[in-house]
């Protein structure tokens, strides 16, 4: 039987390395990069009875939201963990999950403001969760530690990221992400487009789409006026490296900031040229990413949580994995985002960026303290993060072999992919969050028809950000 080790580690690694490369270390949250107090003891107990975590009470109900959701390729591994803990300590879940969109988002800041914030949260770690931790509203894993030791002690603590408001760590991570280019094959072989590879350049990249859409397809499948985030990543990236990738600029006039600006008119030469969908700036992402799995669109960036979706889209039944078409499924690939100037296509956007919050609510609750510890420790144990982690990374210790025979054939592809990635880098959307983003992600449209200069929509940006 094939076996792999899971790169997890390699993956961490190479995130790790990315962020202390990051000139503006401080910025990124990152133990490895700030010092922090990644790796201290616990704290010790003071008596015997209380190194021990507190003897559950009778069963109890917690309110638990998390991404596992819709195409999440872990929703139903996050639904199966759920049964079964439920089904080994008495308690019961009430479910709000849903997919992560900035509506999502919203959703959770609005419960936190209302006091309707859940008992646990799977969540991001950046700049989106400031708000309900300066509220004092979640509680640091160090705190959980000092009356449950053994709190995430599976994990590495120099891999959980800390937050950007007061360097403490909160969220315990079970599965990190990465962004790279899903590839329709058969598009490609009816265009005579090879397969690209880790040294894919822009300027290929666009003698490709024009053999794309020559015949016939739209070369990129993407939504710029729902969901604009992918490209927006990239194509800042495309003007910078993975040692500036995380420096929020001063002002658009700066060094960073036209990257900023030049990011935001690669993607309006790629609208120009006529490479997105016709409707690309009506369009849901649904709508787009349905034109990719039905032959319509050669390319996708996405994350690796896309690949549930793809998956699903080859099954008759989405919700029955033995309704596969392995055929169907087989004609799909992943591969690097094209690269340019000082980032190689093999430089991808990843790491550890979500993780389980308990919140304060849950924590002053004797009913709930000991679920909720329960709860995140159960998801995050050795056994269940390989499970949610499959071809992504995770901050465990001790990263488990892999039985590759359990996995369909992209996964497999997906892991090959990853095997040969140079770096691992956050994603600085994940930083420059809420208003901050609305002049080019919103404005996406004006932007790539000229409506609103690129250099114009970049500095109200980063105003509203440096202003906030």
């Amino acid at each position: 039987m094939m076996k792999k080790r899971m790169m997890a580690a390699m993956l961490a690694g190479a995130m790790v390395l990315s962020m202390t490369a990051c000139g503006n270390s401080g910025d990124t949250g990152s133990a490895a990069s700030t010092g922090g107090d990644a790796g201290a003891e616990a704290p010790a107990a003071d008596t015997e009875e209380a190194a021990e975590a507190p003897a559950a009470g009778g069963p109890v109900e917690l309110v638990v939201t998390t991404t596992f959701a819709g195409e999440d390729s872990n929703a139903q591994n996050y639904k199966d963990a759920v049964k079964a803990w439920e089904a080994e300590t008495g308690n019961a879940v009430v479910d709000t999950s849903a997919t992560s969109d900035e509506t999502f988002k919203t959703r959770v800041a609005t419960d936190f403001e209302t006091g309707s914030e859940p008992d646990v949260l799977f969540f991001f770690n950046g700049a989106d969760s400031n708000s309900f931790i300066e509220a004092g509203k979640v509680v640091p894993i160090d705190e959980i530690r000092a009356e449950y030791p053994d709190y995430a002690s599976n994990m590495n603590d120099d891999l959980i990221t800390a937050s950007l408001v007061d360097n403490k760590k909160y969220a315990v991570p079970a599965n990190g992400y990465w962004e790279a280019m899903f590839v329709n094959t058969e598009i490609l072989e009816e265009a005579g487009v090879a397969m690209p590879g880790a040294d894919y350049t822009m300027d290929q990249f666009k003698a490709d789409c024009e053999k794309i859409k020559a015949a016939g397809y739209a070369p990129i499948a993407a939504a710029l006026g729902n969901i604009p985030h992918y490209w927006w990543e990239f194509a800042i990236f495309n003007n910078q490296s993975p040692a500036t990738h995380l420096e929020i600029p001063e002002n658009a006039g700066d060094e960073n900031g036209q990257a900023w600006v030049q990011g935001m008119n690669d993607i309006k030469e790629l609208y120009e040229l006529g490479y997105f969908p016709e409707n690309t700036l009506s369009a849901t992402d649904d709508e787009t990413f349905a034109m990719f799995t039905e032959g319509k669109a050669a390319f996708l960036i996405d994350g690796s949580w896309k690949v549930g979706g793809i998956v699903g889209a080859c099954q008759s039944d989405p919700n029955d994995p033995a309704t596969l078409d392995s055929a169907k499924l087989d004609k799909f690939d992943v591969t690097y985002v094209p690269g340019k100037g000082d980032r190689k296509a093999s430089d991808l956007i990843g790491g550890l960026s979500s993780g389980y919050f308990i919140t304060r609510k849950a924590w002053d609750d004797p009913a709930k303290r000991d679920a909720a510890v329960s709860f995140v420790e159960y998801l995050t144990s050795d056994e269940m993060v390989p499970k949610f982690a499959q071809h992504g990374a995770s901050a465990l210790k001790n990263a488990p072999e892999v039985d590759t025979s359990e996995f369909n054939v992209l996964q497999i592809k997906a892991m090959n992919m990853m095997a040969g990635t140079t770096s691992l880098t956050g994603a600085v959307q994940d930083l420059f969050a809420g208003d901050c983003r609305v002049s080019t992600f919103d404005g996406m449209p004006e932007i790539v028809t000229g409506r609103v200069a690129a250099e114009d929509a970049v500095a109200e940006g980063l105003e509203a950000y440096h202003n906030q």
